[in-house]
């Protein structure tokens, strides 16, 4: 088992679940990374979710605007503006800094289709950490099953990103069953990111992003 685990949250904040899933981590006394949807933060009761999540100890990352395509992907010519600025704006009071941006994988994998080079510019910019992952275990499709592929990639990992969602149908039916096979494996829950899930940090490029970025 891996000594050290990230965990994470796309997609939300959701009104039935994210306040499950902090209810959770809390009696376990974790604490997660919540990558939340810009989308999302007109309303006024998810709003307060991400301030929950932030008062618990939480950290809040900016998962784009509209979840609607990875950025390398996206051929709006205001892409970046509509999805991470637009999203920024809505966190800045809630979330003030440091700033983190976790790009639509589509489906979770890694490639050139998650940025775009004026993602990247925009990202350098404004400071941004820019944080991928190494743990899909795709809870969306599989909520009742994604647990034991989740222990399987955590006990080849040094240090485990887990991406998971707080969204209806995803990690919550087998979030309990998760965090105390962790707990009972002897795993420390961490909020920390080691660094080849993080090919930007605080606006500096630290790793080649050749394979990251749409030519």
């Amino acid at each position: 088992m891996t000594a050290r685990v990230t965990l994470s949250f796309d997609n939300g904040p959701h009104p039935d679940v994210t306040p499950q899933v902090l209810d959770l981590l809390a009696a376990r006394g974790a604490r997660a990374h919540f990558f939340v949807l810009g989308k999302h933060l007109d309303d006024p009761a998810r709003r307060r979710l991400v301030e929950r999540a932030r008062d618990e100890g939480h950290l809040i990352g900016n998962h784009s605007f509209s979840h609607s395509a990875p950025l390398g992907r996206d051929a709006r010519p205001d892409a970046v503006e509509r999805e991470i600025a637009a999203t920024e704006a809505l966190l800045a009071d809630l979330a003030p800094g440091p700033k983190r941006f976790r790009p639509a994988g589509g489906g979770g994998a890694l490639g050139r289709h998650l940025l775009s080079p004026r993602a990247v510019d925009y990202l350098v910019d404004h400071g941004y950490t820019c944080v991928l992952w190494n743990s899909v275990p795709r809870d969306w499709v599989d909520p009742d099953g994604w647990v034991p592929r989740a222990l399987t990639d955590c006990d080849g990992l040094a240090h485990a990103v887990v991406v998971l969602h707080d969204v209806p149908g995803a990690s919550l039916a087998g979030l309990p069953a998760f965090l105390d096979a962790l707990r009972d494996r002897g795993a420390s829950l961490v909020t920390d990111l080691p660094a080849d899930c993080t090919p930007i940090a605080d606006g500096r490029v630290v790793a080649d992003l050749r394979d990251l970025v749409a030519g």
